[in-house]
């Protein structure tokens, strides 16, 4: 069975220039490089408690969407959205950082666990369902839970910020598959190990 094409694409962050370089804000970055690259602008919608922007993919309408509700209720954004143009839950995309991957690599993956991240619990919640599509940008993990916290509210180290740079390209790269419902191409090129860098001599 062949899954929905995409109607929605979401970013997961927190809103506000305090916490826009932060790793929990890696759903943002994506988003925000997606609508650079489709041409498109987002605007604020309160009815849809977030910054969206609208464009074409493969004939249909697609949104993106940044909730600004801050990340532990991310659900009343999405799922406003979702209601108000009967996206369902197998049509979205949710870009949000992953703890349990490291920087530079990226999952692409359809349903599954939570993994504990706030926002996707609530937009879980808010859907009634955890069946719909996350692009996983791996931020890497402080090696202690109780460090979380803190560690995903910090901006990523030098070196980390060019991995997750280059594992943001890669996900643009494949956008095209994305758009046109190849999810088993996309699944392939978002989740191979990038190449390993040449030692300069």
């Amino acid at each position: 069975m062949s899954s929905p094409a995409l109607r929605l694409i979401v970013g997961l962050g927190n809103p506000g220039s305090d916490y826009s370089e932060t790793r929990h804000n890696a759903g943002f970055w994506f988003c925000e490089r997606l609508a650079r690259e489709l041409g498109v602008s987002f605007s604020r919608e309160s009815r849809y408690h977030g910054l969206v922007a609208k464009t074409k993919a493969d004939g249909r309408d697609l949104w993106l969407l940044m909730p600004q509700t801050f990340m532990n209720r991310s659900g009343q954004s999405v799922q406003a959205l979702a209601h108000f143009f009967r996206i369902a839950p197998t049509e979205m995309l949710v870009a949000h950082d992953e703890l349990d991957i490291p920087p530079g690599r990226l999952r692409l993956k359809f349903g599954g666990g939570l993994g504990g991240h706030n926002g996707l619990k609530d937009i879980a919640s808010h859907l009634g369902t955890q069946d719909y599509w996350r692009l996983r940008i791996g931020i890497g993990h402080p090696g202690d839970k109780n460090d979380v916290v803190n560690y995903v509210l910090k901006p990523p180290r030098k070196e980390e910020t060019c991995e997750i740079d280059a594992a943001l390209d890669r996900a643009l790269a494949a956008w095209p598959l994305l758009a046109k419902g190849d999810f088993n191409a996309a699944t392939q090129r978002i989740n191979s190990k990038p190449a390993a860098k040449k030692e300069e001599a």
